[in-house]
């Protein structure tokens, strides 16, 4: 028997590495995101236990099965060594599965295994496994299938390698960045786990979502100076790849001698020593290595809040209700109801004519329903209905599913489509960018009322400018597709700056737990305002300085609060940002408001 995990090919071609959804299916993937042309084939080279012959099992998913029954377009087939297997894999079921992929006689044992994708248009892959046993599929069920792994491909059960830190921070996006940054400038010994290749989250060049939020406010004014040393100089979603400036961000963290970077890891399990996790485990998305990790200290910047969730941390989703925090901006009765996930995209003029397939899986679009664009950025945002994290796959696949679907009646349908013959996809994205999940809860929950009535509170830390912006479907959008809209809308109300309450960003029932980023304790309502990214950042600088207090006086977050918050507003006030850097940031901001609304509403509605 021989299992071949496809994260871990040598060579993976044209295919991608998506890990996004590894919590719920059980492993990284890669896939073949072609936007319609087929990528170059992926290859491994792979040494069988013995000759004979094997039958062939491949882990895959027909993506777009949950919204039509006919044969998906994700197809591809394998290659061992020069000869190509007849069996079309991956558009088949409705579920991860184990496909039969045929069988081989095998004379020499060592060869090479390739994926050959057939169509350009997201066929994955997990894994193959080789057995001498028709119908000695691996289990299905995700725990059994981890032990499985694990004995197949020789990964210890326990971790064999255990690292110590001062402080580890799980999530290499702006919060992590600055959280990790600060504590290492301020003496602490710092673990920062990422789990892709690229660092900055939403703001990398693989989701290319711009930083918004304005820095260096008082009363801290020294909070997002360090965002200067690796912000973007070009502002804009869905531009081009290098407008976000990812070396600058990867320079920025190399450059921190107290920082050990785990790229391309991930947390996956959390030991805890009653109230306090006492350390974690992560995992190599393309090996499957893992490391156990020790510190005192942890700070979920995920997004997601797993490391928070993994731990047994109180959190919240959804929407509450009107009353519970008294917001008029809430609903009248609780929901699940999220901010979505955007799937951004922008076409290119090749010149020439341009062909794109036909693809029609299940949402169709005519002359009347058709958005007759040649670029999507934030509107175009799926999932708000759905779980972001346990459905997120699916919410991220509807989102590629109504980009090619559009694209393709603008290139084939449409009868007067002069703008679109010469045009071909330049850029779609295939890692989401997410807005809100879960909430993980602090000593204090900020509300929509603090920010209205400019509510003072002693523990005023990083200050939020940007206004309220709560995206909800786009009705045009709904109507035309109902129960399966792909456009939000906002409306942006206007703030005055506001310090939020350091209480906010550690754990209410886990001690040593901080949180930066947009799982931090806010309401929904409230998270409209917090969740962008140098307002992030500066949410990881104050983490980062409060991590060094905990260091300095061998305690926790929230004695920092009860028992040295005079000294971290002095460490806010400076910041931890070096002062020699210009400021060529073009800042994205609303003007604000120049009296809290709750206190003028006369004036500024």
């Amino acid at each position: 028997m021989l299992l071949v995990e496809t994260e871990s090919f040598g060579d993976k071609g044209g295919w991608v590495l998506d890990q996004q959804f590894m919590d719920q299916m059980g492993s990284p993937y890669l896939m073949a995101h072609g936007m319609g042309k087929p990528v170059a084939n992926a290859t491994t080279n792979i040494t069988f236990p013995e000759t004979g012959t094997y039958y062939i099992y491949v882990r895959t998913f027909n993506w777009t099965s949950p919204w039509t029954s006919t044969n998906g377009p994700g197809k591809f087939t394998l290659k061992i060594g020069n000869k190509k297997l007849p069996v079309v894999l991956g558009d088949k079921g409705s579920e991860w599965m184990w496909q039969s992929a045929g069988k081989i006689t095998v004379k020499d044992l060592q060869t090479t295994v390739s994926l050959v994708d057939l169509t350009g248009f997201n066929g994955r892959c997990d894994a193959i496994y080789f057995t001498t046993e028709e119908r000695n599929v691996p289990p299905s069920d995700i725990k059994e299938l981890a032990l499985f792994r694990k004995k197949m491909l020789n990964i210890p059960a326990i971790p064999e390698e255990t690292e110590s830190y001062d402080f580890v921070v799980v999530g290499g996006g702006i919060a992590g960045m600055c959280a990790s940054a600060a504590a290492s400038r301020l003496g602490c010994k710092v673990a920062l786990i990422n789990d892709r290749p690229v660092l900055g989250g939403n703001n990398s060049s693989e989701i290319r979502v711009h930083l918004g939020g304005s820095i260096e406010l008082e009363p801290n004014k020294g909070l997002g100076r360090m965002i200067r040393e690796f912000g973007h100089s070009r502002e804009g979603n869905a531009k081009p790849g290098d407008y976000y400036e990812d070396g600058k961000k990867s320079e920025f963290i190399a450059n921190e001698r107290n920082i050990t970077l785990y790229s391309n890891y991930r947390a996956i399990a959390v030991k805890k020593n009653g109230d306090k996790i006492e350390s974690i485990i992560i995992k190599n998305i393309e090996t499957g290595k893992e490391i156990c990790l020790k510190a005192p200290l942890f700070s979920d910047c995920t997004g997601d809040g797993t490391i928070g969730y993994l731990a047994g941390a109180d959190y919240t989703s959804g929407r509450e209700s009107r009353a519970e925090f008294g917001e008029e901006l809430a609903p009248e009765v609780a929901d699940n109801m999220t901010m979505g996930a955007s799937v951004q995209w922008y076409s290119v003029d090749a010149g020439k004519k341009i062909k794109f397939p036909q693809f029609r899986y299940g949402v169709e679009f005519n002359d009347t329903n058709a958005e007759k664009v040649t670029m999507g950025e934030w509107k175009w945002e799926t999932g708000m209905n759905l779980d972001q994290v346990n459905e997120f796959e699916r919410i991220r696949d509807y989102g590629l599913l109504v980009v090619f679907s559009n694209w393709s009646f603008l290139k084939n349908e449409l009868i007067d489509n002069d703008k679109y013959v010469n045009r071909e996809l330049g850029w779609v994205a295939y890692i989401a960018g997410k807005r809100e999940s879960r909430r993980l809860l602090g000593d204090y929950i900020l509300k929509q009322d603090d920010i209205d009535k400019n509510v003072f509170h002693e523990d005023a830390s990083f200050v939020t400018t940007w206004s309220i912006d709560l995206h909800f479907p786009d009705s045009v959008n709904s109507s035309r597709f109902p129960d399966q809209e792909f456009k939000a809308a906002t409306k942006h109300i206007r703030i005055y700056p506001y310090a939020v309450p350091y209480r906010c960003l550690y754990s209410r029932n886990i001690d040593n737990l901080f949180m930066a980023g947009r799982d931090i304790s806010v309401t929904h309502v409230a998270l409209g305002t917090v969740r962008v990214m140098r307002t992030t950042g500066m949410m990881g600088e104050v983490v980062g300085m409060a991590a060094s207090l905990c260091k300095k006086y061998n305690t926790t977050p929230r004695i920092i609060y009860q028992a040295h918050l005079s000294e971290l507003k002095v460490l806010m006030k400076e910041g931890a940002g070096k002062h020699d850097v210009p400021d060529n940031q073009r800042f994205n901001e609303q003007k604000p408001l120049k009296t809290p609304r709750g206190l003028n509403n006369s004036e500024n509605k």
